[in-house]
């Protein structure tokens, strides 16, 4: 979760520093070969971290897929084990 945080944070500083970059840029005619580099590394830095997003939200959809199962899992053993315990107390009452 602090990692999609982050993620989204940088996310935010990129797009602002790419519209402030872009706003200052557009009262000339052209960028020159400066803006042209920090726009184009500005647009790989966000297109990098919106990769990188969507990695994260892959790996915590699997991972909460992995929680559940087990969920379900540890469900079935409790009910087995009720089940087995309710047998043992029936099994002794009835040798008695």
């Amino acid at each position: 979760m602090l990692l999609l945080k982050g993620v989204r944070k940088a996310l935010v500083v990129l797009a602002i520093g790419s519209f402030l970059l872009l706003a200052f840029s557009s009262c000339k005619s052209r960028p020159n070969e400066e803006q042209r580099m920090k726009m184009e590394e500005t647009r790989s830095a966000a297109l990098s971290a919106e990769q990188k997003l969507e990695e994260v939200r892959q790996q915590r959809s699997e991972a909460e897929s992995k929680v559940a199962s087990k969920k379900s899992q540890l469900d079935k053993v409790k009910s087995d084990k009720a089940d087995t315990e309710n047998r043992v107390s029936n099994w002794s009452e009835d040798g008695q």
